[in-house]
C-alpha cells in the first residue's frame, strides 16, 4: 500500500535523488577542513536546484533557475571575499562543486537523473583524490602531455572522421578498420609506458599481459616485441606479457563462445584449455626468472605513442586484409578451413565471430564450427610467432616461442580430443 499521493510519486522520486547527489558530494566535503561548505550545504543546494527546476518548469521560463544560481554565485562570492579579509583564502574547488551539485539537483528535475548520479559519482571522485591527481600531475613530464594529446588526436579527430565502408580490391579495406588498428597500437603503446613508470617493469608485465590480451593479442605481441629488440634488459618482460597476452585472448574469445553460441561453448573449452594450462604455466616459469632479477631498469622510450610502429603495423594490416580477401575468393564459399586460416591471420575475432553465426544459423556443423575456431587461432598463433622472431630477434625468440609453441600444441591435442 502507497503512502505517496500518484501525482506527488514523480516529484518526491526526483528531490529524492537531488538530495542523495547532494549528500554524496557533501559527505566528501565535510571531511575536509579547509571546505567552505559541507554536509547540509551541499544536499540543500541539490534541493536547491531541483526546486528552482521545478518552479522555472511550472511558470515556463528559466528565469527563477538563473536567479538560484546567480544568488548562490552571489553568496560564494561574499564567503570568499571574506575568507580574504581573515587571510584565510581556501581555493575555488568548493564553490566549483556547489554549482555543479546546483545543476546536477536541476538535471534530475529535467529528467536526466541516471546521467546526473553518474556525473555525481564522477565530481565525488575528482574531489576524493585531490592528493593521488595532484601528485599524478606534479610527475607527469612534457613528454607525457604530448603523447596524451597526439593519442586524441588520432583517436577522438581522425578516427570519427573516416569513412566507416568498404573500399579497394574485393571491398576489403574499411579506412576506419585499418585507423583503428593504428589507434590500438599507439593507446597500448601510451598505456605500457604509463604502466612502466607508474607500477614497474617487472610488476606491471602482467596487467600489461592481461589488458593487451583483451585488447588486441597481435597488437600486444608485435609492441613488445619491439620494445625486447630495441632494449635488451626487457625482453624477458616482453616475453611474459606476450605469453599472458595469447593466454587472455583464448579466454576472452571462450567467453564470447559461450554467449553467442552456448552449444559450441564446452568443446571450444576443451580445446583452449588445452592450450591455456601450457601458456599459464609457461608464464609462471618466465614470472620466477623475472623476479629473481629484482626491479628492471626503464626502457628509454622517445615517443610513447610510437607513431611509426602503428602507422606501419596499419599498413600491415591493410596489405594482409588485402591477400586474405584474395585467398577467400580463391577458395570459394566451400573452403570454410582456408577463409579460417587465412582470415585469423589478422583478426582472430572477426573470423571466430563469422564462424559461431554460421553455427547459429545451421550452416555449418558443430565439429567444422571447433576446427574453423581453432584454426583461426592458430593462423593467428603462427602470426605472431613470426612478428616475435621478424621483430624481437633471436632472444626474444629463445624466450617466447617454447610458451608460444606449447599454447599451439596444446590446441592441437584439444582439437583431437573434441
Amino acid at each position: 500500500m502507497s503512502f505517496v499521493v500518484p501525482e506527488l510519486a514523480a516529484p518526491v522520486e526526483a528531490f529524492s535523488t537531488a538530495l542523495g547527489i547532494g549528500l554524496l558530494i557533501g559527505m566528501e566535503r565535510e571531511r575536509r577542513p579547509e571546505a567552505s561548505a559541507g554536509l547540509r550545504t551541499f544536499a540543500l543546494v541539490a534541493m536547491l536546484g531541483c526546486l528552482f527546476a521545478l518552479l522555472g518548469d511550472k511558470t515556463g521560463g528559466p528565469w527563477l533557475l538563473v536567479a538560484g544560481l546567480l544568488v548562490i554565485s552571489g553568496s560564494m562570492i561574499a564567503s570568499n571575499f571574506s575568507a580574504q579579509q581573515e587571510e584565510q583564502y581556501r581555493g575555488f574547488t568548493s564553490e566549483a562543486a556547489i554549482i555543479v551539485t546546483y545543476a546536477l539537483g536541476a538535471a534530475v528535475w529535467f529528467g536526466y537523473s541516471t546521467l546526473a548520479v553518474m556525473l555525481a559519482i564522477t565530481t565525488t571522485v575528482l574531489l576524493y583524490f585531490k592528493a593521488e591527481l595532484r601528485q599524478f600531475s606534479e610527475r607527469t613530464t612534457p613528454k607525457d602531455i604530448n603523447s596524451i594529446l597526439q593519442f586524441a588526436v588520432l583517436s577522438l579527430v581522425i578516427l570519427p572522421i573516416l569513412p566507416s565502408e568498404d573500399f579497394g580490391p574485393y571491398n576489403a579495406i574499411n579506412p576506419r578498420q585499418v585507423w583503428y588498428m593504428v589507434v590500438l597500437i599507439s593507446g597500448l603503446a601510451l598505456a605500457g609506458y604509463l604502466a612502466l613508470r607508474i607500477i614497474g617493469a617487472r610488476h606491471g608485465a602482467a596487467l600489461l599481459g592481461i589488458f593487451g590480451g583483451l585488447a588486441s593479442s597481435t597488437a600486444t605481441t608485435m609492441m613488445f616485441s619491439r620494445h625486447a629488440r630495441d632494449h635488451v634488459h626487457l625482453v624477458h618482460m616482453s616475453a611474459i606479457v606476450i605469453l599472458i597476452a595469447n593466454v587472455m585472448v583464448m579466454i576472452r574469445l571462450w567467453l564470447v563462445a559461450g554467449v553467442v553460441a552456448p552449444g559450441l561453448a564446452t568443446p571450444i573449452a576443451i580445446v583452449f584449455t588445452c592450450g591455456i594450462v601450457p601458456g599459464v604455466a609457461m608464464s609462471l616459469y618466465g614470472w620466477r626468472i623475472l623476479s629473481a632479477a629484482g626491479e628492471l631498469p626503464m626502457p628509454e622510450v622517445k615517443n610513447p605513442t610510437e607513431l611509426r610502429t602503428a602507422l606501419s603495423f596499419g599498413l600491415l594490416y591493410a596489405v594482409v586484409l588485402l591477400a586474405s580477401a584474395w585467398l577467400q575468393d580463391i577458395a570459394g564459399s566451400s573452403g570454410l578451413y582456408i577463409v579460417a586460416l587465412v582470415s585469423g591471420l589478422t583478426d582472430a575475432d572477426a573470423s571466430v565471430l563469422s564462424t559461431l553465426r554460421m553455427f547459429n544459423l545451421e550452416k555449418v556443423a558443430s565439429g567444422d564450427a571447433v576446427i574453423a575456431v581453432t584454426l583461426a587461432l592458430m593462423a593467428n598463433l603462427i602470426f605472431k610467432i613470426s612478428l616475435v622472431i621478424s621483430i624481437g630477434g633471436g632472444k626474444l625468440a629463445r624466450h617466447a616461442l617454447p610458451g608460444l609453441l606449447a599454447i599451439g600444441s596444446g590446441m592441437a591435442v584439444g582439437l583431437m580430443l573434441v
